[in-house]
């Protein structure tokens, strides 16, 4: 039964690992599909009995349209799968281009701004600093691990680098009995 599970999940992987290599594979071909659109401001289609039509406002045409949505789509489908299948501690710095990209696919549609790509910084400016409280968490976290350090150990250090902790001061104070300190150290 265990064996079963085990080639299932195995397939599935290797299922999920070709679909993810081929759309990578394809995504040239993905970014092409704008030439399909009409170069005029208005396509009508019909999906599924339903007629859909788009009017381009602020673009010369549909098809202008779609390269610019597909120019930010698929890098933006890419980082996503890089961002899903990443396993460095860093890989929350990917949702940084990942939001990017979105925001510039919702100004494109929106038919007020006439440039694309011009008030974004304000929107990705929360997400960023998100990221780097984040980021800067687990990069401290990994390098405590790393270098065995406590970080409650700064706290009973001051500034001037004084012990505050009474037991330790009491532990490692020097005795006037040991004339050691007088000598200089070897070193050789």
């Amino acid at each position: 039964m265990h064996l079963k599970k085990s080639k299932k999940a195995g397939s599935l992987s290797l299922l999920t690992g070709s679909l993810i290599a081929a759309f990578i594979a394809a995504s040239p071909y993905f970014f092409y599909l704008y030439e399909g659109f009409p170069k005029s401001k208005i396509w009508e289609t019909s999906f599924f009995g339903l007629t859909l039509r788009y009017e381009s406002i602020n673009f010369v045409g549909v098809d202008v349209v779609a390269w610019i949505v597909f120019s930010k789509a698929i890098p933006m489908l890419l980082f996503l799968i890089w961002f899903l299948t990443c396993k460095h501690w860093w890989y929350h710095a990917i949702l940084v281009p990942i939001c990017m990209y979105f925001f510039q696919i919702v100004s494109t549609f929106n038919d007020d701004l006439a440039f694309t790509d011009s008030l974004d910084i304000y929107y990705m400016a929360p997400i960023i600093l998100v990221a780097l409280i984040f980021l800067y968490t687990i990069r401290m976290k990994i390098f405590d691990r790393i270098h065995n350090i406590d970080l409650s150990e700064l706290e009973r250090v001051s500034i001037k680098g004084d012990i505050k902790d009474e037991q330790v001061n009491s532990k490692y104070s020097s005795n006037d009995d040991d004339d050691d300190d007088d000598e200089p150290l070897y070193m050789g």
